[in-house]
């Protein structure tokens, strides 16, 4: 049975890696997971919040939230790291990766929304709507998680991985390609392609997750496929506040 899965935080062996049968009313299952995951977004949603108060409360002061936004950003770095190799603490380091990740994800958005009134409404939208139509594709089998579809979406995330590293480093020596970071064609065209190479993501994701709770894994395994699911999310919904600010500069 093939596990693989473009998401970092869902390697191939994933649940081949665990060595028992988990014990009946202990399993994983797609529910617990889905209630998990709703779980996860509300803190998420809580922290984001409190951010965005900060934010409008100092006038919009950049520098009332500079540092929440690294804190977000490097300490969700970290638990995702540690949650990825230690996926028996998920459920200790997933909600806290939440709340990490709704600072910086808090803290942007207010940034922006000041920038491009109405811009954070419209990259929600788009960010749960397109969820939602990833889901209904791959419960109705419009999109399978097929080995060749698989292998695609994998070799598109690292080279996207790739991206993202290249333009972190040319970032701390100061350049900043205007073709790259700018709202020119060729940005927009490279931010579109990652939305859509993000929104398959939930495609393999899904197909992951059932299969581990078929697999009757143990139950910690539903924070992990929660906390994996919200990699995605934030990811999807970031890359979507960046395209939309690149087509408002059009």
């Amino acid at each position: 049975m093939d596990m693989r899965s473009s998401n970092p935080t869902l390697p191939n062996n994933t649940f081949m890696d665990l060595r028992f049968q988990a014990t009946r009313g202990e399993a994983m299952t797609v529910q617990g997971t889905a209630t998990k995951a709703a779980m996860l977004l509300l803190l998420a949603l809580l922290a984001a919040g409190w951010t965005w108060m900060k934010f409008y409360n100092s006038g919009g002061n950049v520098a009332a939230v500079t540092t929440w936004i690294w804190v977000g950003a490097l300490g969700g770095f970290a638990l995702a790291l540690v949650t990825t190799f230690k996926k028996e603490w998920a459920a200790i380091t997933a909600p806290i990766y939440a709340v990490l990740e709704g600072l910086f994800i808090g803290a942007i958005s207010a940034m922006l929304e000041a920038s491009f009134p109405g811009i954070v409404v419209q990259a929600v939208g788009l960010t749960f709507g397109t969820l939602f139509a990833m889901l209904m594709a791959y419960q109705t089998g419009l999109i399978k998680a097929t080995e060749r579809f698989k292998l695609g979406v994998v070799a598109a995330t690292g080279g996207i991985a790739i991206f993202y590293l290249v333009m972190m480093v040319l970032g701390l020596f100061g350049v900043h390609p205007a073709l790259l970071t700018g709202p020119s064609w060729l940005s927009i065209g490279i931010s579109l392609f990652i939305v859509v190479i993000a929104a398959l993501n939930f495609i393999i994701d899904f197909d992951f997750i059932e299969q581990g709770a078929r697999m009757n894994v143990p139950k910690y395994m539903e924070w992990y496929g929660a906390f994996a699911l919200m990699v995605t999310l934030v990811w999807l919904y970031v890359e979507f506040l960046r395209l939309l600010s690149y087509l408002r500069q059009r």
